[in-house]
């Protein structure tokens, strides 16, 4: 039997899932979690076979919460279901530990063979998302200006050109409002940008708002 932790902000995501896995003879949901405290709280008293991980949670998430996950469990297979199937974000997720990558829109049997392989060892990355980054990796994408951002100026990067203001990144990622407002002014400096209006465009250009 495979013990899954499903972590995802949205409530009928997760009723979604249960129904699918509680069908299934080898799986079972042994606990949910909704943003990146109650993430590693639940995986501090579950003894779970595999996380499947939504990439954008309230709190700690993303490439900063897989690596907190993997330094206090090393061996816990980690798949994230996302809603982004850009090259860069499943790049990043696979960088900081993430067994796997699946996006939301695929179909039920590629994740449920996505758990399999990943609680088994395995990896696995939905074949749409593996095409993106192969095409990445031959092509000068390396270069574009978003990816000399860290994680963390990544993650304010992608707040602000989804229209949160400073305080609400702040809340969102857990952290003050001085250190948002330093990494507002890092990748704006890293990207060679004046404005958020610049950096919005950008995003556009590139298929990165969420």
């Amino acid at each position: 039997m495979i013990r899954i932790v499903i972590a995802d902000d949205h409530a009928i995501v997760r009723a979604g899932l249960k129904q699918m896995f509680a069908i299934m003879p080898d799986m079972e949901v042994i606990a949910e979690a909704t943003d990146g405290d109650s993430v590693l709280e639940t995986l501090r008293r579950s003894l779970s076979d595999i996380l499947l991980l939504d990439l954008n949670m309230p709190g700690v998430s993303g490439p900063d919460l897989i690596s907190r996950i993997k330094a206090h469990w090393p061996t816990l297979p980690v798949l994230v279901l996302s809603m982004h199937d850009t090259a860069q974000v499943a790049s990043r997720a696979l960088k900081a530990g993430a067994d796997g990558y699946v996006t939301k829109d695929s179909e039920p049997e590629v994740l449920l063979h996505a758990i399999r392989k990943v609680a088994a060892g395995g990896r696995f990355i939905s074949s749409e998302v593996a095409q993106k980054m192969a095409l990445m990796a031959t092509s000068n994408s390396d270069l574009l200006p978003h990816n000399a951002l860290s994680d963390r100026e990544f993650a304010v990067f992608k707040c602000l050109v989804n229209g949160l203001g400073v305080n609400d990144i702040a809340e969102q990622l857990s952290i003050s409002n001085k250190t948002v407002s330093t990494h507002k002014a890092r990748l704006l400096e890293k990207m060679q940008m004046s404005s958020i209006a610049e950096l919005t465009r950008y995003a556009i250009d590139n298929q990165l708002l969420d």
